[in-house]
């Protein structure tokens, strides 16, 4: 990962964003030599943020099999059969 100071992004935003969309590789931003944000393409970041959907709802459904809240295959038909009319 390439990493860049904050005066650089400031300076060269055009070419950095042009490279970001080129290869997808985020940037590290650093700011007093201090790291402060990344730069990510938006694929990338939509990405990102959808595997963090996902990884959120099987994380849902572990803590709802711990606490016991399932359902039969019966009872699960039965509410969604309710739900697609």
């Amino acid at each position: 990962m390439r990493t860049e100071l904050v005066t650089t992004l400031k300076r060269q935003a055009t070419e950095l964003l042009a490279e970001l969309e080129r290869n997808r590789e985020p940037i590290l931003i650093t700011q007093h030599g201090l790291p402060s944000a990344y730069l990510v393409d938006v694929k990338s970041f939509d990405d990102m943020q959808q595997r963090m959907r996902l990884l959120e709802g099987i994380a849902r459904g572990e803590r709802a099999l711990d606490e016991g809240r399932t359902l039969s295959h019966e009872q699960a038909r039965t509410r969604l059969s309710r739900w697609l009319k």
